[in-house]
């Protein structure tokens, strides 16, 4: 009986020898392959890594070598095609030193001057601008909204030819103004999204904003909508709605070709974005 139950005993005790031998040589083993199998995954991703640098490298070679081809072209691109003109900035929902120093980058060169730089008060303080246009039917603007549209209409033509209301009205109408107002012969226009508390004012910022649109275009002069290609919204599509040219990517030297181009009368909407359906710069290139 003690035999047996010593070679029993014994049995197990080999069997769970064996069996522990078994796991500790798998476990082993499993390091072994864990381990090599991290040091190919290192290497693998050291090696993408290094190429991802390499690529980003010489991507950032192959920008710097386009900016400075860009910008010592740009002379030779725009060189006198807006002799002569007179060019007037318009900004509607504040004003932009950025946007006022990239129009006047794009014109350098082009022959083209900046002649006044205004920034439309909005909301419009509709009892002050009656007052200053007394003697004239829009002396009761704050009584007659109607009056609104046509309003911005004959603004919108007196920038372009110049006139005795503009003169009248630029101080309660701009919040800033530079330049003459003698007319021009191209106009620039930049926007800013706003959004208005009372639905009456909101009402009447866009009545005067589609009549000024309309009276810029009644003589037939170039009217280019610009933005950068970070605008957020944008309001290229504003533009569009307006009947006006555009270009969206003002803070790149091809954008600030296209404006010349687009102010030399040709149309389109050009620039990066999905609604630049004319492309980088016009076919007429």
């Amino acid at each position: 009986m003690l035999s047996f139950r010593y070679h029993a005993l014994s049995l197990v005790a080999v069997i769970l020898a064996l069996v522990i031998g078994l796991l500790l040589g798998v476990a082993v083993g499993d390091r072994g392959l864990v381990s090599s199998a991290e040091r190919e995954v290192r290497d693998s991703l050291r090696k993408d890594v290094r190429e991802a640098q390499q690529e980003r490298d010489d991507a950032r070679d192959t920008l710097e070598q386009r900016r400075v081809f860009e910008e010592d072209a740009y002379p030779a691109l725009v060189d006198g095609r807006l002799e002569g003109m007179r060019v007037a900035l318009i900004e509607l929902g504040g004003s932009s030193d950025k946007m006022w120093d990239l129009t006047r980058s794009a014109l350098q060169g082009s022959g083209a001057r900046l002649s006044s730089v205004s920034v439309i008060k909005e909301p419009l303080d509709l009892e002050q601008i009656g007052k200053a246009a007394r003697g004239t039917r829009y002396e009761r603007l704050a009584e007659q909204p109607s009056l609104v549209h046509p309003f911005g209409t004959r603004i919108g033509i007196q920038f372009t030819q110049g006139g005795e209301l503009l003169q009248n009205v630029r101080g309660d109408l701009l919040d800033q103004g530079s330049g003459t107002l003698e007319g021009a012969d191209a106009v620039v226009i930049v926007r800013d999204e706003r959004r208005f508390d009372d639905p009456e004012e909101e009402k009447v910022v866009e009545d005067f904003e589609h009549g000024l649109m309309r009276g810029l275009r009644v003589n037939n002069v170039p009217v280019v909508g610009v933005e950068t290609i970070d605008a957020d919204p944008s309001q290229i599509g504003w533009f569009k709605d307006q009947d006006l040219s555009s270009v969206d990517d003002l803070d790149d030297p091809l954008g600030r070709a296209a404006l010349v181009f687009a102010l030399a009368g040709e149309r389109g909407h050009f620039g990066v974005k999905s609604t630049a359906d004319g492309g980088r710069l016009p076919p007429v290139l």
